[in-house]
């Protein structure tokens, strides 16, 4: 194995539990969870005293005003706020923990591995759809929404791992997820970008996605998988394969796992159409195109 145990100083360890605990009983209860994240932001960032003076009507500048007012999640804006077909009910929540957790991540605390990792657990809990147990988020961790995501037991995340959730996100249980990694579950005509098709996207347990790597949306990767360095998936890859390029290709079959593996000749079947999700827009939805494009082809 190539980790050791690490533990903090006992005082330290008593502090962070009891912090975890107190947001953790927070956002479990029924508060208001837009009041939570904004009291855990204005206390992490040291800023309680000039958010008190701001409340009690003394003067602040304009840059002032808007750093106190974004520890508010309700005055802030998320690039997914803006899509067309999310649940409105549920999204309202997940958007105020997405916040919470990106807001943490800027912070200097976060920095603080043995502390950052268990708060991220905590905040997985009440964001992702389910969270097994045991479970490591890296910083820089983002996503569409957190309400579609399903994680297993023991999955690690590593730094800068975008996970979009717009379709739907399963990922099994001891998957590990390198830095860079993109996985996605939705997509755009490739005529009219602005069409854009939600899928279910499933990593199998065990698999193993290596750094800068890119799962399409509506594809899997069986269990037991490894996804080489900056390879594209673009079709579903059997388990106990291992597949790297662009796009990535199925080039061996582990050690060991050859006589119960799809054979190689008979990888890289697409499923994609099979694992769509539909949606219904009413019919009075005001429709905003940003691109005002004229999609006709020439005559």
């Amino acid at each position: 194995m190539t980790k050791r145990y690490v533990s903090l100083p006992d005082a330290a360890e008593a502090g962070m539990c009891e912090f975890i605990d107190e947001v953790d009983r927070r956002l479990s209860s029924d508060e208001d969870t837009c009041s939570v994240v904004e009291d855990v932001l204005i206390d992490l960032s040291g800023d309680r005293e000039a958010y008190e003076r701001w409340q009690s009507g003394a003067d602040v500048s304009a840059a002032e005003r808007v750093r106190l007012q974004s520890y508010d999640p309700c005055n802030t804006t998320l690039e997914s706020e803006y899509y067309a077909e999310k649940d409105e009910d549920v999204f309202r929540r997940s958007k105020h923990l997405q916040w919470l957790w990106r807001q943490f991540d800027s912070l200097p605390i976060a920095d603080n591995v043995e502390f950052a990792l268990r708060f991220r657990r905590m905040l997985a809990d009440h964001l992702f759809e389910e969270c097994g147990d045991g479970c490591r988020f890296f910083k820089g961790i983002t996503f569409t929404y957190g309400h579609n995501i399903t994680i297993g037991d023991n999955t690690i995340v590593h730094d800068g791992v975008h996970l979009d959730d717009r379709g739907k996100l399963t990922i099994g249980d001891r998957v590990s997820i390198s830095d860079g990694v993109h996985i996605y579950s939705h997509d755009h005509d490739v005529v009219d970008q602005t069409e854009v098709r939600n899928y279910h996207t499933q990593i199998g347990d065990d698999v193993r996605l290596t750094y800068d790597s890119m799962v399409r949306a509506g594809n899997t990767v069986g269990e037991n998988a490894i996804i080489g360095a900056r390879a594209i998936v673009q079709h579903d890859v059997p388990a106990h394969h291992i597949a790297v390029g662009m796009p990535a290709q199925s080039v061996k079959i582990k050690p060991g796992w050859e006589d119960v593996a799809t054979p190689l000749e008979n990888a890289g079947v697409n499923r994609q159409d099979e694992r769509r999700l539909e949606y219904d827009l009413p019919e009075d939805f005001d429709v905003f195109d940003e691109f005002q494009r004229d999609l006709q082809p020439p005559q």
